[in-house]
């Protein structure tokens, strides 16, 4: 078994890091402030220029083709720095990835090359409901057809980007008859389509600079064309296309943990107490040793999904194993980094405080650690019988 990264994956890898760490980093505490928002916006059309929008799309819709284990190695990369950078391309890829999977040739062609090049600074996932969070298949947004019409009422909760997304993938129920998760259908929404309303922002703990918004939907009329996919099919859509989320959202909690780790460790070796410095201190280097492991265990969990994804293998299961290992891993990193800093690793002066706010939705969105333990032993007992 060869787990080397290919001569790509590692340009593209590298790429990331160097980008993170130019671009990102000097202002990534700025940006959890709430400042310098056009910064942000110009970061992601940096980012698009260098074909991160796309990593796992098609040339011919503007991607590179790089495949889904160069798109997990530059979110880990990129999350180094910034995980509301990190969070966003997340969420673009996956877009991307959703449009070509199941769009029509004109939908591909109108929306994905949009994304991947910057026109549009975002694309947005429209799933979640104020009463459909893990359980999407309760969802009560409707679309009722009207003509050559799809007209769209409801609201959807915490999506990422929405200030900001050239483009909507909107889930509603088409068929209110049908067993629950069957009738429901996906719809492309623009930004600028009348009815189609960007609440309020979320006052979130951390991630600041990725903005996360109700969006409310009111007689939101979209053309029959809008529909992606097989009319009453959406469900299956949006349960394939989380799989690969939580790819993305492993790799961004391991690179807020790997950060957070590299912080913890360089400061104990700065930090002196008793005579000598903090590291040299058995208590100090199990901690660092045991998240070190950690994070290698997360690491590989996710090359191990990835790999299968980039194969066309079944690789629901390896998802959200790496997602609830990579997630809790990453948390315990991060507060393990503070606990090492102590007194200092509580105030905004250490990035590690952040690192702690910014990681802590990472075992909650894209499905939450209890609702990976539930795939998981489904699909264990799935297997079995």
């Amino acid at each position: 078994m060869n787990l080397e990264l290919t001569q790509e994956q590692k340009l593209i890898q590298t790429t990331a890091r160097e980008f993170a760490a130019a671009e990102l980093e000097p202002v990534a505490a700025l940006l959890d402030k709430g400042e310098q928002r056009e910064v942000f916006f110009a970061n992601l059309r940096k980012l698009a220029e260098l074909g991160f929008m796309g990593i796992n799309v098609s040339a011919d819709y503007g991607g590179c083709e790089a495949g889904v284990v160069a798109f997990s190695c530059a979110i880990t990369e990129i999350a180094r720095a910034c995980a509301s950078t990190a969070v966003t391309l997340s969420v673009n890829n996956m877009v991307c990835e959703v449009i070509q999977a199941v769009g029509s040739e004109e939908q591909k062609r109108q929306y994905i090359p949009r994304i991947c090049s910057g026109e549009y600074l975002a694309g947005a996932f429209a799933l979640t409901e104020p009463a459909a969070g893990s359980d999407p298949a309760g969802m009560s947004t409707m679309a009722v057809r009207d003509g050559d019409d799809w007209v769209l009422n409801g609201s959807k909760v915490f999506i990422s980007s929405a200030e900001y997304a050239g483009v909507f993938v909107v889930w509603a129920v088409t068929d209110p008859q049908a067993k629950k998760g069957r009738g429901i259908s996906c719809f492309l929404v623009e930004a600028d389509t009348p009815g189609l309303v960007v609440g309020r922002a979320e006052e979130k703990m951390g991630q600041h600079a990725s903005s996360t918004n109700e969006v409310l939907f009111q007689d939101c009329r979209v053309p029959a064309t809008a529909l992606m996919g097989q009319l009453n099919d959406g469900f299956r859509i949006a349960v394939g296309e989380l799989a690969g989320g939580r790819i993305g959202i492993g790799s961004l909690a391991l690179g807020l943990g790997q950060a957070a780790l590299d912080s913890a460790t360089a400061y104990a070796q700065e930090r002196n107490q008793f005579g000598c410095n903090i590291g040299s201190f058995q208590a100090i280097q199990w901690k660092i040793a045991e998240c070190a492991t950690e994070l290698e265990a997360a690491r590989l969990l996710l090359m191990s999904a990835a790999d299968k994804k980039e194969r066309g293998q079944s690789y629901a299961r390896a998802a959200s194993m790496a997602k609830l290992f990579a997630s809790e891993a990453a948390n315990r990193a991060c507060n393990e980094a503070v606990q090492i800093f102590g007194g200092y690793g509580y105030t905004k002066e250490f990035a590690v405080e952040r690192y702690l706010r910014d990681v802590r939705i990472t075992s909650i969105y894209e499905g939450t650690s209890e609702i990976q333990k539930l795939i998981i032993y489904r699909d264990i007992v799935n297997s079995s019988s």
